[in-house]
């Protein structure tokens, strides 16, 4: 199964978070990497969760 990175950033770039997860589809990927994000408290922070091939597959400025 392809595995899928989710990144979390401050609003001044620092990461807060870098996670990796597995998923069997990119649309699997962004549910799974947005309920981490909603688990973890950081809908509203500036995100972004890439494929193994690097397409974005959820992102949030």
């Amino acid at each position: 199964m392809p595995t899928y990175k989710l990144t979390v950033f401050e609003k001044d770039g620092k990461k807060i978070l870098d996670e990796t997860f597995e998923a069997s589809t990119d649309n699997e990927a962004k549910k799974t990497g947005e309920s981490l994000l909603e688990d973890k408290g950081y809908l509203d922070h500036t995100h972004r969760c890439t494929s193994p091939l690097g397409k974005l597959v959820l992102f949030h400025a």
